[in-house]
């Protein structure tokens, strides 16, 4: 699934439209890759050649192995011009471009390369990062990303039922109505809780509520599927 957002054409028709794709780093650019630009003008094509294997080895390993040596190996990479802080920038930048291309469902080569000339990436950087991403260690950087990301239990069932409370130990009579729920998590936890019908109307409603924006959203000329 790719999104197309849809901007003025730059022909000068009015009311005319080109559909453009969304680049995989999404519509803006991050303030890391910004920061990673003014950190380049020091940096030599091999001074940054060097930085990106650094960033192949990180994102495969854990970041326990990684850490320790990242500090040496920048202190090693520095020049007058090209210090260590420039040279973390640039890793910095570098890395969440590689990532944020990994993650990216169905991204073609080519698409890739020109979302990087758009924002200026030198064309000897452009090749460097594109046999990383589509090259033979993609799927393991990929794999360990997968690894290291933060994961919450999932939903694997869920049970209801009505009570209604007849009495309690203040009032004889009070038939007021109750939905108790038990969660069952994908990792083994069962959550088990009780709302009022009130409440439990605010939930189905907000959840409708979500439901007919996502719909409303999905309708829009903005964003498209492919």
């Amino acid at each position: 699934m790719s999104f197309v957002q849809v901007r003025p054409s730059s022909g000068g028709g009015s009311g005319s439209l080109a559909a453009e794709r969304t680049p995989f780093y999404g519509a803006r650019v991050p303030d890391e890759v910004k920061l990673m630009f003014k950190a380049m003008k020091g940096s030599d094509a091999a001074t940054v050649k060097n930085i990106l294997k650094f960033v192949s080895q990180s994102l495969e390993a854990s970041s326990s192995t990684v850490d320790s040596s990242l500090s040496e190996s920048f202190l090693s990479l520095s020049t007058p011009k090209s210090t260590e802080e420039t040279n973390r920038i640039v890793y910095s930048g570098l890395a969440l471009l590689v990532k944020l291309a990994i993650r990216h469902p169905n991204l073609k080569q080519e698409n890739f390369k020109d979302d990087l000339a758009q924002i200026k990436i030198p064309a000897e950087v452009i090749t460097d990062i594109s046999s990383l991403v589509f090259g033979k260690r993609s799927q393991r950087i990929k794999d360990s990303l997968k690894e290291k990301m933060v994961r919450f239990p999932q939903l694997e069932s869920l049970k209801w039922r009505v009570d209604v409370t007849i009495s309690n130990s203040s009032l004889n009579r009070v038939l007021e109505p109750s939905v108790l729920m038990e969660m069952k998590l994908s990792n083994g936890n069962i959550k088990t809780f009780e709302v009022s019908a009130s409440r439990f109307h605010e939930l189905r409603y907000s959840v409708a509520f979500v439901l007919k924006e996502m719909e409303e959203m999905e309708k829009r000329n903005i964003i498209k599927r492919d």
